[in-house]
């Protein structure tokens, strides 16, 4: 899966899966709704054409982000930009459901369709690009769940398939039902444990890599404060955020932050960077509702790191130094970490 030329605005495009072509850098949606404090929709929708501005085409939503608020505002945003809807890829998810009992997962395949077709009324589109199970119910066989899935390919509600924090094994079950276009997962500078289980195997698939998070949730931007952690549902429950691992995180921070005014960009800028020259299939998704933030993102796909470069950064902020496991937090399917 290499790169396939330029996307609209001048950014790099790159191809998800066998044939899902979309810019280098995409747009996550779901702090416009929910996780990091309150937005309000106008500013949301000028942070989309911002985006679209600068040369971003894909976009990823959810049905549980904000229960549903978000692919209204994605699909409001969407209607009232001039243009062709068709230039943008959105991409949506089902399977974490939020409720007054909390949230829970349902990959049943007797409710898969019934999920996409309100998802397709809140987005107001007729199809919808990129289709995830946003997490694997464990009552269900993710091959009973895909099967569902691909029947919503056939019926032309859905283009592309993906699946969200997916295992190796469930990433292969999975494409022995359908091709699988894209795997979603946390995966940065920060948080590297990806490239050990996640990420060969789904090359070995064929599954393009769709990293959220890439930014750390914001904290390789350098530029969070306490405030911005203490107003943050994710960041406040993240163990990376708190003590001494939020301490030693810091310090690799700031020797980003040194690296990047060497090269003259920002720290987000080098953590993008990276992340793209981890090969051709990967497309981040950062998000953000700020414009400067949101151009100096979509920036990064034209940074190119040299091979020396990319020495340089292993050495300068090395893996083994990030501190602080979100695996303590995110791994139980009710907690606040699998509304991602």
């Amino acid at each position: 899966m290499a790169a396939a030329g330029m996307a609209a605005g001048g950014m790099e495009q790159r191809r998800l899966g066998p044939g899902l072509p979309v810019s280098a850098i995409g747009m996550g949606c779901m702090g416009l709704s929910q996780g990091y404090g309150p937005a309000s929709d106008a500013e949301s929708a000028r942070a989309i054409h911002q985006a679209l501005d600068a040369g971003v085409s894909l976009l990823d939503t959810a049905m549980s982000y904000g229960q549903g608020h978000n692919e209204h505002l994605v699909g409001n945003a969407l209607a009232g930009r001039p243009g062709p809807a068709a230039a943008v890829t959105v991409a949506t998810k089902f399977g974490i459901v939020r409720g007054p009992d909390g949230v829970t997962l349902d990959g049943r395949p007797e409710h898969v369709r019934g999920y996409c077709e309100a998802s397709l009324r809140r987005l107001g589109r007729d199809v919808i690009d990129l289709y995830y199970l946003h997490r694997i119910d464990p009552a269900v066989p993710v091959a009973d769940t895909v099967g569902a899935m691909a029947e919503l390919v056939r019926a032309g509600l859905v283009r592309h398939l993906g699946l969200s924090e997916a295992t190796p094994g469930q990433l292969a079950q999975a494409a022995a039902v359908h091709p699988i276009a894209a795997v979603q997962f946390e995966w940065s500078l920060l948080w590297r444990e990806p490239e050990t289980s996640v990420v060969p195997a789904a090359r070995r698939l064929g599954i393009g890599l769709v990293p959220y998070s890439p930014l750390g949730r914001g904290l390789l931007t350098a530029t969070l404060t306490s405030a911005d952690i203490a107003s943050s549902d994710f960041r406040r429950s993240d163990p990376r955020f708190s003590g001494r691992a939020l301490d030693r995180n810091l310090a690799q921070v700031a020797a980003l932050r040194g690296m990047a005014g060497e090269l003259g960009i920002t720290p987000g800028q080098l953590a993008l960077a990276w992340l793209l020259a981890q090969g051709g299939e990967v497309v981040p998704i950062p998000g953000s509702r700020h414009p400067a933030r949101i151009a100096e993102n979509a920036a990064a796909a034209g940074i190119r790191l040299r091979p020396a470069d990319l020495a340089r950064l292993e050495a300068v902020v090395p893996a083994s130094a990030w501190a602080g496991d979100r695996r303590s937090f995110a791994a139980p399917a009710t907690t606040r970490e699998a509304a991602i």
